[in-house]
């Protein structure tokens, strides 16, 4: 149960379908919640939505449950007891997102509720697609990451919005007392003006108020882009260390990386593209170029040779003949099954080669080995 609600094995189709099904399950009440906005709609089909409605409340109950049950799984919870496993991971943002989705409909036949709120905490639910998102899920680890940069940010709008409305409150309050009568009202015309909208419903008319708007006008430019530098920054340093992390794991999987430590292999990381294949998807074809040599991170390949089919599992590698003699491909490579795969540019394998000779060595090897149990199984 936990490998299918959670993040199963790769091409594990069980978690695949459960995930498609929850998320085709939240676009749908979302657009469901669209509907029923529609008088024309409401009236003909409202109470199949209601209908839909309940049914979407109890798979999303069963799915709370049941990820609250089974996460006694997760690595971190083996050495303590399963209720207090369970109590932290219930207390994690996406399961109390998950709690809020369904909550109303229970509290409603507690506490008297209107029934147009609970239409409205309905979008909530738009908030699940966040488990399946990385992107949304770095974005949240970013805001996290730099909540205090944030906090300064926002602080230092706010003084800048209070300073705006104490200067066009002194300037205007004489001439526009309806608009600018006190420095409360005058925040509407600073919140407009430092966000550069500017709805020309309440303007400065004095020459001083003219002028000083002008200086809000590119004081706000300035601070309202300080928090979205902040994110995007952010967001690129995430992105960067979670592709690294990617990286690493798939290198760590390749035995013959072993023996480089944490630097080397860090240097190797830029030099390495990941990529994946289908099953039956060809890699690379019988007298093409050879000009870059493949690890297999995860999966299978079938090598065709003249002897028969070889197959090549997780940690192997090939390719890396032609390069060394500088030849064409004498065979071709199919994923047996799907397969992630880290490749070598030939410029990049021959500088590795040439700074670590005892890879070189290993490369040979490993090939001298393959040939000779190819051969002896051809014999038998």
């Amino acid at each position: 149960m936990h490998e299918i609600i959670e993040q199963g094995p790769e091409g594990s189709w069980h978690s695949r379908l459960f995930d498609y099904v929850i998320i085709f399950l939240v676009v749908t009440n979302v657009i469901a919640f669209l509907l029923e906005t529609v008088p024309e709609v409401a009236l003909t089909y409202g109470r199949p939505l209601e209908y839909f409605d309940l049914f979407s409340v109890m798979v999303f109950t069963l799915e709370y449950i049941l990820r609250i049950w089974a996460s006694v799984e997760f690595p971190y919870g083996q050495n303590e007891a399963n209720w207090k496993t369970r109590l932290k991971y219930a207390l994690r943002p996406m399961q109390i997102i998950d709690l809020i989705v369904i909550i109303p409909f229970y509290l409603s036949f507690i506490f008297v509720i209107d029934l147009r709120v609970l239409r409205v905490l309905r979008l909530f639910r738009l908030l699940k697609l966040t488990r399946y998102s990385l992107a949304m899920q770095s974005l949240i680890i970013v805001i996290s990451n730099e909540r205090r940069a944030l906090f300064g940010a926002i602080l230092l709008m706010m003084c800048l919005l209070l300073f705006a409305s104490t200067g066009i409150y002194f300037a205007e309050r004489n001439v526009q007392p309806e608009s600018f009568g006190s420095i409360p009202m005058s925040m509407w015309w600073a919140i407009s003006t430092l966000t550069t909208v500017g709805y020309g419903d309440v303007i400065p008319h004095t020459v001083f108020g003219k002028l000083f708007g002008g200086i809000v006008m590119m004081f706000g430019l300035g601070m309202f882009a300080l928090p979205i530098g902040i994110i995007a920054t952010g967001f690129s340093h995430e992105s960067n260390r979670r592709d690294f992390v990617i990286s690493w794991s798939l290198v760590a999987k390749v035995p013959m990386f072993s023996k480089l430590d944490a630097n080397e292999i860090a240097s190797l990381l830029p030099s390495l593209n990941s990529l994946s294949y289908d099953t039956g998807e060809v890699i690379v074809h019988e007298g093409e170029a050879a000009n870059v040599m493949f690890f297999i991170a995860s999966g299978r390949v079938e090598v065709e040779t003249e002897n028969g089919p070889v197959l090549l599992g997780s940690g192997e590698h090939f390719g890396e003949m032609a390069l060394l003699d500088h030849r064409t491909r004498n065979h071709t490579v199919r994923a047996d099954t799907k397969c992630r795969l880290l490749a070598l540019e030939a410029p990049d394998f021959d500088r590795l080669m040439r700074s670590k000779p005892e890879l070189l060595e290993t490369i040979r090897n490993t090939a001298a080995e393959r040939q000779h149990k190819n051969a002896r199984k051809v014999d038998v």
